[in-house]
């Protein structure tokens, strides 16, 4: 019997492995770009452009630039989609070509297709009241209209795909959540009620939320820097991350490239606050993870924190990994000061980065980094990427409402 991430038990069966990426950010597209920016330390700081940031003292974010969503998406009308949608299912394309998977064979399988999102398609409603507010209700675009159903992130997937024995689901558990459409995706392939799943997070810049995180007083005037003294907040990003999950058994059949293996995930929920996080839950979260997973503490070698650049976030996080890991906790990096908070994206982001890290043997870089803030010690690996033989990397993800996810990844190994 295997321990589940609620707290029960289920018979495991299936070792659980990643063995394609989809990846949209401001630092690289692709995984091979991708995982370049993050050793390098790339910066998708820039001015925003995605709408009009007039009244604003300042509106710097991580837009992605040049993004061409029809080089993926063929099956579909590209101008149909919102721009998160379109994210996600250029992203799911670009997953299932790394993994070397031919899509007429997955439309004979059982699949899985889970996607996480903060915002859905909040750039086509932020569209839609401002034209209701300008001109009337009956000048808001229709075509747009068709467009902001936060389902179509998952859907528009199986639509693009062709997959017709898939549950496809959005999973709206905010900046958690595409750690959570992880842990959907990992249950389901380990037990056998499916072959492969399509899991990750997708959102796109819109102004609902940077102006919400503004009024917070939480957005950063030019950069983020997680665990700095002097850290003034987020930066708003955008993107998606879409992982292939399969079966151990079905990539070493296939003869597939591995990534990584998903060790396990820990879930918790505890609505102590809207927007502060709990020391406590986000350290018990960590826990149901390890146990989850089999491993003990000593054997994890990197925490990708959630790492906002907040005041709350770093101080609560950088605490709850100490009451877990005592006085010298793994190396604990925060690639948002690279790719800024890419929302429901930033965990599926973050579990790439951490596979890719593992596979090529180095710890990305908390950039933006001058001096620690002596409420967080922990080595958040200034600036400079650092060479590392990593076997086991814990990934965060925490969210509003107290909505907490980590999960686990292991190095591939034959026998474990």
């Amino acid at each position: 019997m295997t321990t589940l991430a609620n707290g029960g038990t289920t018979t495991a069966s299936h070792r659980v492995v990643l063995t394609g990426f989809g990846v949209f950010s401001s630092i690289g597209v692709g995984a091979a770009e991708f995982a370049e920016g993050l050793r390098v330390g790339r910066s998708g700081a820039k001015p925003i452009t995605a709408f009009d940031t007039e009244g604003f003292a300042h509106a710097n974010g991580c837009e992605i630039v040049d993004f061409h969503p029809e080089k993926w998406i063929t099956a579909l009308d590209a101008a149909e989609l919102g721009r998160a949608s379109q994210f996600s299912v250029a992203a799911a394309c670009m997953a299932i070509d790394d993994a070397g998977l031919q899509v007429e064979e997955l439309r004979e399988q059982r699949g899985l297709i889970s996607v996480g999102t903060t915002d859905g398609e909040s750039f086509d409603l932020d569209h839609l009241v401002e034209s209701r507010l300008a001109r009337g209700p009956e000048h808001m675009d229709s075509t747009i209209a068709r467009r902001i159903r936060a389902g179509r992130l998952s859907a528009a997937i199986a639509h693009e795909l062709g997959l017709t024995d898939v549950e496809a689901i959005t999973i709206p558990t905010a900046c958690a959540a595409g750690n959570y459409a992880i842990g959907y995706g990992y249950d389901a392939v380990r037990t056998g009620e499916v072959n492969f799943a399509l899991c990750g997070g997708a959102d796109a810049m819109c102004r609902k939320t940077f102006a919400g995180f503004y009024r917070l007083g939480t957005i950063a005037p030019e950069l983020c820097q997680p665990f700095d003294v002097d850290r003034k907040g987020i930066l708003t990003g955008e993107g998606a991350g879409i992982l292939v999950l399969e079966s151990l058994e079905s990539a070493l059949a296939r003869g597939a490239r591995i990534y990584a293996e998903v060790l396990g995930y820990g879930l918790n929920c505890d609505a102590y606050h809207q927007v502060a996080p709990n020391q406590q839950s986000v350290a018990r979260c960590m826990e149901l993870a390890l146990e989850n997973a089999g491993i003990e503490p000593d054997q994890v070698d990197l925490i990708s924190a959630h790492g906002t650049g907040t005041k709350a976030n770093d101080i609560t996080e950088a605490r709850a990994i100490r009451s877990v890991y005592g006085d010298t906790p793994p190396r604990t990096v925060s690639i948002k000061s690279m790719l800024g908070h890419t929302m429901g994206a930033a965990s599926a982001l973050a579990a790439i980065a951490c596979s890719l890290a593992i596979v090529h043997g180095f710890i990305p870089p908390t950039i933006n980094h001058f001096t620690t803030d002596p409420e967080c010690e922990v080595d958040c690996v200034p600036n400079q990427a650092v060479a590392a033989d990593l076997r086991v990397v814990q990934n965060n993800g925490l969210a509003f409402g107290g909505n907490n996810a980590v999960v686990m990844l292991g190095k591939y190994e034959e026998q474990r």
